[in-house]
Order: structure tokens, then sequence, then C-alpha cells
């Protein structure tokens, strides 16, 4: 895996269950899951998230998305948090859709009109 992403969580009752959550969120992802004893590594190429509503579904309906660090020893990536979904994503990955963003506010700012800021046909 060039860049994987994704928490680092320590052993416990509920990783068979993250690790469900995890692969049910993100269909179309291999998911790697590395056990290292006490604790175990779940990633995925570049960018992977949880929702709540799927750890819900796991760990029952009372389970809070916040709670979810108390599992969570470390992570690979940088983690975006939401009140209801983390998403861990590489940094090559966040930079790269940063760098799109840009280029088309540029864009945009270049067929806009000076004295109205609206857009004009190019």
């Amino acid at each position: 895996m060039k860049n994987p992403v994704g928490p680092i969580l320590r052993m416990g009752d509920e990783v068979e269950q993250v690790i469900a959550a995890i692969e049910d969120d993100n269909p179309d992802a291999d998911i790697e899951v590395v056990d290292r004893g006490a604790y175990v590594r779940i990633q995925g190429e570049d960018r992977i998230t949880v929702t709540e509503q799927t750890l819900r579904r796991y760990l029952g309906a009372d389970f809070a998305i916040a709670s979810f660090g108390e599992m969570m020893t470390a992570f690979s990536g940088r983690a975006i948090t939401s009140s209801d979904a983390i998403t861990w994503e590489s940094f090559g990955h966040a930079r790269s859709a940063t760098a799109q963003g840009v280029a088309a506010q540029s864009a945009a700012a270049r067929s806009a009109d000076p004295q109205s800021g609206k857009q004009v046909p190019a």
C-alpha cells in the first residue's frame, strides 16, 4: 500500500465491529487489517471514512462518534472529524484536492467581471 491511512485501535471487544463498519463505509477500498497483538492497524489507500450511523449498526444505537477517540490510540494520515464521521486521508491526497480547488477558484476569478464580480462567459 503506497499511502496507507486509517486508525490504530487498542485491542478490545469492539475491534471486529469497527473493522466491519469501516469496510461497509468504504466498499470500493481495499481495507487492510494488521494485528499487532496489543493494537490493530486498520488502513486503506489514500482515504477512508467511518460514519456514526454505520458504527451504531455494529456497536449499538447509543454509540457516539465522539467516543471513537477512546478506542483510537493513533492514526495514519490526516484525520478530519465532523459531528457524524471521521475521515482519514493521505497528506498528498489532501494537497491534490486543495490544489484542484485553488485552481478552480483562480479560473473562476479570472472569468469574473472586475466591477460586479459576476461570472462572464469565457
